[in-house]
């Protein structure tokens, strides 16, 4: 095959997925775009290559971004395939990477379908053993599933963690509070008195019994703890107005996401919610220009907006709007012992969905030096390479004390030079996703060997790693 071969786009099934999410049959969607649909019945079933003509038409008329569209088979599907099929009861099957990524192409729902399937059955698996761990101990009630945690991720991947439909409601919400003219703090507590009768105090922690927010309905009050910083109070004040005057919106755009069951649904909204918080407090139009001229400087924009640094990364994997994108960020948030608690951006870069991050990538240099942030060039077993930026956040604890996480803040590395924060080398590390998932044959850090290779064992070799595998 030639290097004109090669490079030939074969997306049936992603427009075909982006047709049946508009709602539009072929011939609406084909003359939305310009072609006969006929053409486009071809396109569909990968008999013709998508052209630079229709990615552009595709751009113009449903505002999609061409550079997602024409990237391979999503990062994150892969992963999940790859994590499944490498599971033993599924060893059987023998698919290759390259089956998989052709699988996760053309079959893009069936794929996820499948990935979802086995994140139920392993979590199936892990409560079963839970449970007669317990039930050995004595009865107690059944823990909660983390599978609605992975369904809301999923779906907010799924939008690229952008919701226009919200942004236009937080601007809305901006202007009749009049923030722009009252300032911020003022002008919330202003319109929350105004609108809803309501004012805001805050209480010390032993009045707030645990909690950093409760809104009052009977006293009309918005109880804030005193444990909350400046920029906490502000935002759970803007989150505040935004479930109190945005439900509807907040109603539609979980609707429309079509979760499985209402827990999943009520998780979902919470999170749109604090998105559109975040939104009332961080304009996007203002706060996409500022990141250009900080360089995606999460620290900076923090002081100019008067917000914590997590918000301010926070808010960076939102800047997907068409016309003014900023930089694809991914984010995670990781506890000192090694759980993310917190990740946006399966779309940049594939998570895995358990058993433990990299020990080779140093996050936790941010827990040694939580004063600075800690800027470096990781690269996966695939060749793809990606800068992070992790820097140590506090979190008040009910009772007293803060708890200490890292927030890591990362993109690919051809976007390097959009970014102010440079790794110290020029150097990459060599990561993987998780030991499950990486193969490196050389890493005298693993933990596990990887589900996809057999054990060797060598009783007179004693290799660098603590695995050896076929």
């Amino acid at each position: 095959m030639d290097a004109g071969q090669q490079e030939k786009l074969y997306a049936g099934a992603r427009l075909r997925r982006l047709r049946r999410e508009l709602g539009l049959s072929q011939a609406e969607f084909a003359e939305t775009v310009g072609i006969s649909a006929s053409y486009l019945t071809l396109l569909e079933r990968n008999q013709r290559p998508v052209t630079a003509r229709v990615l552009l038409a595709l751009a113009e008329s449903h505002d999609v971004d061409v550079r997602a569209f024409a990237a391979e088979s999503d990062r994150q599907t892969v992963s999940d395939l790859t994590e499944a099929l490498g599971d033993p009861v599924l060893k059987g099957a023998e698919l290759d990477q390259r089956d998989i990524s052709e699988l996760a192409d053309a079959h893009p729902r069936a794929a996820e379908a499948m990935a979802r399937l086995f994140q139920a059955y392993r979590e199936a698996q892990g409560n079963a053993a839970e449970l007669a761990s317990r039930l050995a101990d004595g009865p107690s009630a059944p823990t909660g599933s983390l599978l609605p945690l992975e369904t809301v991720r999923d779906a907010l991947d799924n939008a690229q963690n952008h919701f226009p439909q919200l942004e236009d409601a937080a601007d809305a919400l901006r202007e009749a509070a009049r923030l722009d003219d009252l300032g911020r703090t003022q002008g919330m507590h202003d319109y929350l008195r105004r609108q809803h009768g309501a004012a805001v105090r805050v209480y010390d922690d032993s009045v707030m019994a645990g909690t950093l927010r409760r809104f009052d309905f009977h006293a009309r009050k918005l109880l804030l703890s005193e444990l909350l910083s400046p920029a906490g109070k502000d935002f759970q004040t803007a989150l505040t107005m935004v479930l109190l005057d945005c439900a509807d919106v907040l109603d539609a755009v979980t609707a429309r996401a079509a979760l499985p069951d209402p827990v999943t649904a009520r998780l979902l909204r919470a999170n749109l919610a604090g998105y559109t918080a975040a939104a009332l407090l961080m304009p996007y139009d203002s706060f996409h220009q500022a990141a250009e001229g900080t360089g995606y400087d999460a620290e900076a924009l923090s002081y100019r907006f008067g917000i914590s640094y997590e918000q301010a990364a926070h808010r960076l994997t939102t800047l997907n709007r068409p016309s003014r994108r900023g930089v694809p960020f991914f984010l995670m948030r990781i506890d000192q012992a090694g759980n993310v608690t917190k990740r946006f951006g399966g779309g940049v870069i594939p998570f895995a969905r358990s058993g433990g991050g990299c020990p080779r990538w140093p996050v936790h240099d941010a827990f040694r030096m939580p004063e600075r942030s800690h800027t470096h060039t990781v690269e996966l077993s695939d060749g793809t390479q990606y800068v992070s930026v992790t820097r140590a956040v506090t979190r008040p604890l009910p009772g007293g004390g803060a708890a200490l996480q890292a927030v890591v803040l990362g993109c690919e590395a051809k976007h390097a030079a959009r970014l102010a924060q440079q790794p110290a080398s020029s150097a990459s590390i060599g990561i993987g996703l998780t030991c499950r998932l990486c193969e490196r044959v050389d890493c005298a850090q693993r933990a596990f060997p990887p589900l996809q290779r057999s054990l060797k064992i060598e009783p007179h070799t004693r290799p660098v790693a603590p695995f050896a595998f076929s």
